[in-house]
């Protein structure tokens, strides 16, 4: 029996490094295997990992809390910087016309959840009670499952209340699968409400779709028959058309050559355009007609290649800055950015991972491809320097107090809202301090998920001691019906004005709510009965914002009403 000790103490010893490591791959592998079991189709997916911390730490299987408290704080902080990071770049570009109303629904449910959240609290919770309201918080971020506003929540509350801080991770755990199932049940519920047919809505993303294909990239070759244009050069043809479009090639006289600016257009020259297919009939009809051949088929010594860009000095820099044809001799006609192709216009700013179509004699197409880096194997590498550099200055933003009237305790953003602002900010516009912010998805989705269950984890551990005694002999039942009560209200009426009021499609309604909610099995449910990307667009249009307000509300509130 003597000959196991080291087996006993490996976990028992509380304050040895390897009891430490081997309590969190116990919890995170059991969680995460766990997570994997679908019921009726739907799973918690790694948040798993929370309940099986909670277990842990009910059976004393836990660590100093020092040393959960900083695992639990690095996590939350690589967590919310990797998702800055990653929506940072479509952050802004998200407020379009219709991003602008989408945003506004998520906007009005996440107030609804907070006012649902207070409503709950006065009629279902002893108001003198101080620790009621922030264990409602708690259940707040699990019913609308967000684990970051959790995290930001736990922070502040360490603000208010210092060590003796309620555990509200027993709260959002007892909320969160509710909220999953809520999220979906809701959804579905609007389309009940609204009368939607899926086929009909399958149907309108259809013609919508003919209605986008004008603004793709639109390849033909025309010949010059307008007279006007005799004498004239590609740029005051440019300029006088006031259409944006590329002139990749141009026969003269029988002999093939890639044009610029200088390039002076003749009677019977034949081209190879590239524009938006929106603009194509209005420069058919300026140039001349369409020609029913194809230079590329042609034996002549051009090639068309797609560079890779992997060079941080070219980060930021737009087509038109970089001379491609006057400087080359070559043309960018296309590029393909995220698995989305967008016309090559003179102002389109180039980043890291961007994907260019050039045309042009094979030696100086070449020369380009060098110059762009072209290097696939430096894309594999993530840019460590950047992530730190940006959780620093992450760290030192959200550690700035704001004091506001009424407030007991000056305003920090925090460890979440810090980092998560700064992120959003390198990710858009890092490329102007020279940062190259560029990780491939794959990496962006590792360092996110390490970061969550190492937070999931700690949170789950720390919480365990005390779980079982909140839930069923507390108010455990309460927040539990109160969680649901605070996920579905907000579907519900948001659901419905979106349909209702500005006749949104009903699967990128779906979409929005999953994104309002940060839910990926809701998005998944809604992936599951649509055949377009709706869904997804909606989701990936109010994610960011959603993200952010749910990390900010959750310390505002604590910090406004439960000091």
């Amino acid at each position: 029996m003597a000959s196991f000790q080291w087996l006993t103490n490996l976990f028992t010893a509380t304050d040895s490094v390897a009891h430490i490591a081997l309590l969190y791959a116990v919890v995170i592998a059991i969680g995460v295997y766990l997570g994997k079991i679908k019921i009726f189709g739907i799973s918690l997916g790694v948040t798993f990992v929370l309940f099986a911390g909670i277990v842990a730490g009910h059976i004393g299987f836990t660590a100093p809390n020092d040393i959960l408290t900083f695992v639990q704080d690095f996590g939350l902080i690589l967590f919310v910087f990797m998702i800055g990071l990653q929506v940072g770049p479509g952050f802004f570009e998200s407020f379009g016309t219709t991003g602008i109303k989408l945003n506004g629904l998520a906007m009005t449910a996440i107030l609804l959840n907070i006012v649902v959240m207070f409503a709950c609290y006065y009629i279902f919770f002893d108001t003198t009670d101080k620790m009621a309201l922030p264990m409602m918080v708690g259940t707040l971020y699990g019913a609308v499952t967000n684990t970051p506003g959790l995290g930001a929540a736990n922070e502040a509350l360490s603000t208010v209340f210092g060590n003796t801080a309620p555990p509200i991770a027993s709260a959002y755990a007892c909320a969160y699968p509710l909220g999953v199932l809520g999220i979906i049940g809701a959804t579905i519920l609007v389309r009940y409400i609204c009368k939607v047919k899926l086929e009909n809505e399958e149907e309108a993303l259809a013609a919508l779709d003919e209605t986008n294909a004008n603004k793709k990239p639109y390849k033909m070759h025309l010949e010059v028959t307008n007279q006007y244009l005799e004498g004239k050069t590609l740029l005051q043809v440019h300029d006088f058309l006031n259409r944006d479009f590329v002139v990749s090639r141009i026969v003269h006289n029988g002999e093939l050559s890639i044009p610029n600016r200088d390039t002076i257009f003749h009677l019977g020259d034949q081209m190879l355009i590239v524009c938006a297919e929106a603009d194509q009939e209005a420069i058919t009809a300026f140039i001349g007609p369409k020609l029913d051949i194809d230079f590329e088929q042609q034996d002549q010594p051009l090639v068309s290649k797609r560079i890779l860009v992997t060079n941080p000095a070219i980060n930021g820099k737009t087509l038109a800055s970089l001379h491609f044809s006057s400087v080359h001799g070559v043309n960018v006609t296309r590029l393909t950015r995220h698995g989305m192709d967008l016309f090559a216009s003179a102002s389109l700013p180039l980043q890291v991972g961007d994907r260019i179509m050039v045309v042009g004699p094979e030696d100086a197409v070449d020369r380009v491809a060098n110059k762009m880096g072209n290097s696939v194997r430096r894309l594999n590498a993530p840019n460590i320097a950047t992530i730190f550099v940006g959780i620093f200055l992450g760290l030192i933003f959200g550690s700035y107090p704001l004091a506001i009237p009424g407030m007991p305790v000056p305003l920090k953003l925090g460890l979440a809202g810090g980092p998560l602002i700064i992120a959003i900010l390198i990710g858009r516009y890092g490329y102007k301090i020279k940062l190259v912010t560029y990780t491939s998805t794959s990496a962006n989705m590792m360092l996110r998920e390490i970061g969550l269950v190492l937070f999931l984890a700690s949170v789950g551990i720390k919480a365990g001691a005390s779980f079982f005694v909140t839930v069923f002999e507390g108010n455990g039942l309460y927040y539990v019906l109160t969680g649901f009560i605070i996920t579905i209200i907000p579907i519900l009426i948001v659901g419905t004005i979106a349909r209702l009021r500005f006749k949104f499609n009903y699967f990128t309604i779906a979409g929005m709510l999953a994104g309002t909610y940060t839910d990926p099995p809701a998005l998944a449910y809604a992936n599951s009965i649509c055949s377009k990307d709706a869904p997804a667009l909606g989701y990936s249009t109010v994610y960011p914002l959603a993200m952010f307000l749910r990390i900010l509300t959750a310390q505002m509130v604590v910090l406004f009403f439960c000091g």
